[in-house]
């Protein structure tokens, strides 16, 4: 079944469509973070300005230098101290090769190394960055499962993953964040 999931999904993010899927925390919205086009229609179907990034997730850690200018040393630590335990988003400065209008001004790039199956074999056959946003319209509590989506949500993506693929090793609540900068500052964002 998870084959079938993936190559369904896959087909739909290379054409530049939007998805609803599960990941290791909630269900989320994502599109090919390097689409700027898709990217904008999930600000849309969300209601939400374009200055509030969405988070990138990435299937394994060679791949944060791809997207991302200079990585600030703590950020692998970070990772590597998270891995196996809650799921941990991290914001770093200068991101690059993504969509323009996922980038807030200041340039930086939410980036959470995803911990579930479903989504790192979606990642890896994408080969570029999904964007994941909760299931919501902004202002709306975030669903913790598929049962608590808004129809306006679910009608509004092109292609939903089948609520089957919702593992049960999901927090079915929103990561960690952290922004780090490059001097070793470092602000917790969301706990």
């Amino acid at each position: 079944m998870m084959a079938e999931q993936i190559a369904a999904g896959l087909e739909v993010l290379k054409r530049g469509g939007i998805i609803l899927y599960p990941t290791d925390t909630v269900w989320g919205i994502g599109c090919d973070a390097t689409n700027a086009e898709a990217v904008a229609r999930i600000f849309a179907l969300k209601r939400r300005e374009d200055a509030k990034s969405m988070i990138v997730l990435l299937d394994r850690p060679e791949q944060v230098v791809r997207w991302v200018r200079d990585v600030p040393p703590m950020a692998w630590e970070l990772w590597e101290a998270a891995e196996g335990a809650e799921p941990l988003t991290l914001i770093l400065p200068n991101g690059k090769g993504l969509a323009e209008n996922l980038l807030p001004p200041e340039g930086s790039v939410a980036i959470r190394l995803v911990q579930n199956e479903f989504c790192r074999r979606l990642i890896h056959r994408l080969g570029r960055p999904l964007v994941s946003t909760s299931a919501n319209v902004s202002g709306e509590t975030t669903p913790t499962a598929f049962a608590e989506i808004s129809d306006t949500i679910r009608r509004g993506v092109d292609w939903t993953a089948d609520p089957a693929m919702e593992e049960i090793s999901a927090t079915h609540r929103s990561s960690s964040i952290i922004r780090l900068e490059m001097d070793g500052g470092f602000s917790i964002v969301r706990q």
